[in-house]
C-alpha cells in the first residue's frame, strides 16, 4: 500500500513537471505572437507556472520530509518495542494470507 502511495505520487510530480516544461515550450513557441491580449495571457500563464512550479517544489520537500519522519518513528519504534513489531508483523500476515486464501 505504501509502494502503491509512493509510486503515485512520484508519478503525479513527474507528470507535474512535465506539464510545466511543455507550458513553458508552448510559451516560446508562442512567443512571436503579438497583441495585447496575447502578451495579457502570455504574462499570466508565465506567472502562473512560476507559483505552480514553486509549490510542486515545496510539496516534493513536504513529502520527502513527511517520508522520512515516518520511516524514523517506525524504525523507533521496532527497536524499543521488537516483540510488539513481530506480533504486527505476524497479524498482518496472518490476515493478508486470510484475505488472499478466500479468493
Amino acid at each position: 500500500m505504501t509502494t502503491t502511495y509512493t509510486e503515485d505520487k512520484d508519478k503525479l510530480i513527474s507528470d507535474l513537471k512535465n506539464f510545466i516544461h511543455e507550458t513553458e515550450e508552448l510559451l516560446h513557441l508562442t512567443a512571436d505572437q503579438v497583441g495585447e491580449r496575447a502578451e495579457s495571457i502570455r504574462f499570466k500563464v508565465t506567472e502562473r507556472l512560476k507559483k505552480a512550479s514553486i509549490e510542486l517544489d515545496q510539496l516534493q520537500s513536504f513529502a520527502i520530509k513527511n517520508a522520512k519522519l515516518v520511516g524514523h518513528a517506525t524504525d523507533e519504534f521496532v527497536h524499543i518495542n521488537p516483540w510488539k513489531s513481530i506480533g504486527i508483523a505476524a497479524g498482518v500476515g496472518l490476515v493478508i494470507g486470510l484475505l488472499i486464501s478466500r479468493r
